[in-house]
C-alpha cells in the first residue's frame, strides 16, 4: 500500500481525496490544506472542504499558513511518503518538499497544459470563449504548473456552463483521470511529456478591474465574462449611480446601432443593452448593490421601475 500525502483546499479537490481514501491501494497518511478562514457576512471561522472530508475519515490534517520552512513540512518529510498529490492546494511547494517523496509529487490541474498555467484556469477558459478545457495530471516542478505532463483529458464547455458547473465537471474528471493514471505511473508505464513552452498561456487570479463589464466588447464576450465570474464574484457595471452585477444574460441574434451600454429595449421580463460590434445583450437576472439577486422582471417592477430606453450603463463612470 502506497503512502500518500494529499494537499488540496476547495471542493474541486474533494472527489480526488475521497477516491484515494476509498482505494485499498493507497493510504492517505496526512492531508494538508489551507488554514480555516472566516466566511460570510458573519465571519464564521470555516474549515476547508478538504479538511472536512479528512476529519470524517480520521486522517490527521496539517494547516500551515505557509508550507515552506514550516514544522508541518518537516513532519511530511519525516514521514517518508511514497507520493504527494496536490489538487488546488493554493501554495507553492518548495523543491525540498517535492523531492521528499519516493515517486515525486503529482498535481491535478484544471486545464489542458501548457494552456492556462496559474490559479484561475477554469475562469479564463470560459472568459476567452473556449469550446473545451480539461484536466492535466502532471509532475510537479518548482516553476508554476511547468512540470512534465503524464495524462490529459478534454471536456466540452457548453453555452450554459459557468465556472461553477465546470468546477464540478472538472473535479469529477480530475478524480477519474488521477485514479487511471496512478497505477500506470507507479508501474513506470507512462513516459512524461515535456511541455511546449511556445504554447504557454497564463491564468492569474482575476482582478477587480477584470470584473468590470466593458460594454464596447461584443455581447458574446460579455456573456463569457458573466459566466466566468459566476457563481462568484460576479461581473459588475454602473447604472444611474449604482453598482449592478449581472448574473444571467443572453446574447441576441440582432443588430443595433446605439452606443455600447445604451438600453435599447424594455420588455416585461427583461431588457436589452447595446454592446460593441453592434450586438445586443438581454438581461435576465441582476443584483443592485445592497439587494439580493433578482430576475429582471422584479427589478423592472421595483428598483428599476423608472428605467427608460436610452439610459446608459457606466454613463458617469
Amino acid at each position: 500500500m502506497r503512502k500518500i500525502i494529499f494537499m488540496g483546499t476547495p471542493a474541486f479537490a474533494v472527489p480526488s481525496l475521497e477516491a484515494l481514501i476509498a482505494s485499498s491501494d493507497y493510504e492517505v497518511t496526512f492531508v494538508v490544506t489551507q488554514p480555516d478562514r472566516c466566511v460570510g457576512r458573519k465571519k464564521v471561522l470555516t474549515p476547508t472542504p478538504v479538511k472536512e472530508v479528512a476529519l470524517q475519515h480520521g486522517i490527521e490534517v496539517l494547516q500551515p499558513e505557509k508550507i515552506s520552512g514550516s514544522i508541518e513540512m518537516e513532519t511530511i518529510i519525516a514521514s517518508h511518503p511514497d507520493l504527494i498529490i496536490t489538487a488546488a492546494y493554493g501554495q507553492f511547494l518548495p523543491q525540498t518538499l517535492i523531492d521528499c517523496a519516493k515517486y515525486g509529487c503529482l498535481n491535478v490541474h484544471g486545464s489542458l497544459l501548457p494552456q492556462y498555467r496559474g490559479g484561475a484556469p477554469i475562469q479564463y477558459a470560459i472568459l476567452n470563449g473556449d469550446k473545451e478545457t480539461g484536466i492535466t495530471i502532471m509532475k510537479m516542478a518548482k516553476k508554476m504548473d511547468a512540470g512534465d505532463i503524464l495524462t490529459q483529458e478534454a471536456i466540452e464547455i457548453t453555452h450554459s456552463d459557468d465556472t461553477g458547473t465546470m468546477f464540478n465537471k472538472l473535479s469529477q474528471l480530475g478524480c477519474q483521470l488521477l485514479m487511471k493514471t496512478l497505477p500506470l505511473y507507479l508501474a513506470g508505464k507512462i513516459e512524461p511529456q515535456v511541455q511546449d513552452e511556445t504554447k504557454v498561456t497564463f491564468a492569474p487570479n482575476i482582478t477587480r478591474q477584470q470584473e468590470r463589464i466593458d460594454w464596447h466588447k461584443s455581447a458574446l464576450m460579455i456573456d463569457c465574462l458573466v459566466r466566468a465570474l459566476r457563481p462568484a464574484p460576479g461581473a459588475f457595471t454602473q447604472l444611474n449611480g449604482q453598482t449592478v452585477k449581472l448574473w444571467d444574460v443572453l446574447p441576441l441574434d440582432k443588430t443595433v446601432q446605439q452606443e455600447p451600454g445604451t438600453i435599447v429595449e424594455i420588455a416585461k421580463k427583461y431588457f436589452v443593452v447595446a454592446c460593441g460590434q453592434h450586438t445586443a445583450l438581454q438581461i435576465n437576472e441582476l443584483q443592485v448593490a445592497g439587494k439580493n439577486k433578482m430576475p429582471a422582471v422584479s427589478y423592472l417592477n421595483g428598483v428599476g421601475k423608472h428605467l427608460q430606453v436610452g439610459d446608459k450603463f457606466d454613463e458617469n463612470a
